[in-house]
């Protein structure tokens, strides 16, 4: 069996719509808080959307302008998911349920849906509301803050999950 510093990184995919708001922002809070942990080395982190809209595009600036208030400074180029990141990705996160049925429409096998999961699954504060709103028509920044929380909360959570072998690929909800 391979010591814990040969084997490769976990990968892990956070997904949103359009990749501008919700997915870039929990890939820069995950990166964030592993380099934090000193886990940055463990883990390959990326975020991609559904949908075509925005590939190409910075992140959106009002969600950047809220993270950089709480120290967090990211840029990413929005990109849309592909079939090979369902192979490539250990773990798939989607930021809402209209994310996660898409994924899991375009899953191939059964051990693929198994990867895909719902970020706020590891919020402790989600209760039985598992989407992470879609702030992009919010007039204001307060939409804005209260998705940062959200995800803050959540990639915290998935983190210690991760870190204390709580989740098992292979036992996932279907949901």
């Amino acid at each position: 069996m391979p010591s814990s510093s040969s084997r490769r990184p976990r990968r892990v995919l956070f997904v949103c719509l359009g990749n501008i708001i919700r997915s870039p922002l929990a890939e820069a809070l995950f990166r964030h808080h592993a380099q934090a942990r000193g886990l940055a080395h463990k883990y390959e982190v990326d975020s991609a959307g559904i949908g075509p809209w925005h590939v190409g595009e910075h992140p959106d600036p009002r969600m950047r302008e809220v993270a950089a208030r709480h120290g967090i400074h990211y840029d990413h180029i929005a990109r849309q998911i592909r079939a090979e990141d369902l192979e490539h990705y250990d773990l798939i996160l989607a930021a809402d349920r209209e994310v996660w049925e898409y994924l899991r429409r375009m899953a191939p096998r059964p051990e693929i849906r198994r990867k895909i999961r719902l970020l706020r699954e590891f919020d402790p504060k989600a209760g039985r509301d598992l989407d992470v709103p879609d702030p992009y028509y919010d007039q204001g920044l307060r939409g804005f803050e209260r998705v940062f929380e959200i995800v803050d909360r959540s990639v915290q959570g998935l983190l210690d999950a991760l870190e204390r072998g709580e989740i098992d690929l292979n036992a996932a909800p279907e949901a």
